[in-house]
């Protein structure tokens, strides 16, 4: 970028304001701070955040509304060394989705030293040429700033290593809101000039009922992750207005299943005498309210489906 740059007038300083509008992704290891720094851009809960990999599953896309553009987050999973069926089908989904984005930003905490996973997205990137790449340093308010500074010399290193240069390499706490706006001023101008794509009042285009199903299996998985990382998959089969209700008392009924691959992981989902389930069905209940802002009757079943992760036609069923 060195050198000087000469700046001739630009269609913004004659009085007319370019308005940009495209996407944007965040790419990293599990627990890199993506869904963090979504929410903070977004202003608003939108992608599930948990404290493990793997919870974001479909393309939850936040919307952040500026005068000036539009930018719209795409959440793509996590990439990884798949081992299933869905490992494979999750990459695809990966790599589709990065070409046709419009910018990419990869989250590195700044505590952690690079390592092999690291290394194995930053390949993936540089395999894609024509996107603009940013490097983001998530979880700066933990560290110092000799810390920090080593690990942007070493991210900017990697880029070389790899034969491509970071469009920008920002550091960012998302917790303290530090430079969170300034990510967003860096990224606007990588964005092609055009209207917004989405009217004024959006945060999410995700359809509400892959965002139930994310809720509810969020809740399932508290406290029992160890023992099911990833062999739940929540399907919400109907939504459906309670009839006979008087217009001001409005009910929501919600009929969902949770899948699992295995019959002896039924106990665990359900609890001794039903007692989990209860909790998850009211858990989740109320912040499916708090997201629709009506109530909800949730109806909540626990299914088998066998190997559900390595079989295509399961998969399909639930909406890989």
């Amino acid at each position: 970028m060195g050198g000087m740059s000469v700046r001739t007038q630009s269609s913004e300083e004659s009085g007319e304001t370019v308005h940009r509008a495209g996407f944007a992704c965040f790419v990293g290891r599990p627990n890199a701070g993506k869904s963090t720094l979504t929410n903070a851009l977004v202003g608003q809960k939108v992608a599930i955040t948990a404290n493990q990999p793997q919870t974001t599953r479909h393309t939850v896309r936040g919307i952040v509304h500026r005068p000036d553009a539009q930018l719209i987050l795409v959440d793509t999973p996590g990439l990884h060394k798949p081992r299933t069926l869905l490992g494979e089908r999750l990459n695809d989904v990966v790599r589709t989705t990065w070409a046709e984005v419009d910018v990419i930003g990869f989250c590195l905490p700044a505590n952690e030293k690079l390592g092999p996973g690291d290394r194995f997205i930053a390949k993936e990137l540089a395999s894609i040429k024509k996107t603009p790449k940013i490097a983001i340093v998530t979880k700066t308010d933990l560290v110092d700033g000799k810390m920090l500074a080593e690990q942007l010399i070493a991210i900017d290193q990697l880029g070389k290593e790899l034969g491509f240069e970071w469009a920008e390499i920002i550091p960012v706490s998302a917790v303290g809101d530090k430079q969170v706006d300034l990510l967003a001023d860096l990224i606007v101008p990588l964005l092609p000039e055009g209207p917004a794509l989405y009217p004024e009042g959006d945060l999410t285009d995700e359809p509400e009922q892959v965002m139930i199903a994310e809720l509810i299996r969020e809740a399932a998985l508290e406290g029992v992750r160890d023992e099911l990382p990833h062999s739940i998959a929540v399907v919400v089969e109907e939504m459906l207005p309670r009839e006979d209700r008087p217009a001001d008392k409005p009910l929501l009924d919600i009929h969902a299943f949770v899948y699992i691959e295995r019959p002896s992981q039924k106990g665990i989902i359900i609890g001794p005498k039903g007692k989990r389930l209860k909790e998850v069905g009211i858990k989740s209940r109320k912040q499916i309210e708090a997201l629709l802002g009506t109530p909800v009757f949730l109806d909540l079943h626990v299914k088998v489906a066998k190997d559900w992760q390595r079989d295509p036609r399961q998969l399909r069923k639930l909406g890989f």
